[in-house]
């Protein structure tokens, strides 16, 4: 799975985007970590490896909600 994982003082998140395993717990040891997410700036900043994304769903990770509109979002301005 391809999800967000908290990291960050209290009230100022940061996340990271994490390969886990589906069962483990949000903050646990991950397989790989894949990009970042700082919802503090204005705008949002996202930074995605997209090819490890990519390699990643190819062998059947599936992603979050919140991962799949990050990844939809950073591809609309690269088609425009």
């Amino acid at each position: 799975m391809i999800r967000l994982a908290r990291v960050g003082a209290r009230k100022q998140p940061y996340y990271r985007v994490v390969v886990i395993e589906k069962d483990r717990a949000r903050n646990g040891r991950s397989t790989e970590v894949v990009g970042t997410y700082n919802p503090r700036t204005n705008p949002a900043s996202v930074d995605l490896k997209r090819e490890r994304i990519d390699y990643w769903t190819g062998k059947g990770a599936q992603l979050s909600e919140r991962v799949a509109k990050l990844v939809a979002k950073q591809v609309e301005p690269t088609a425009a």
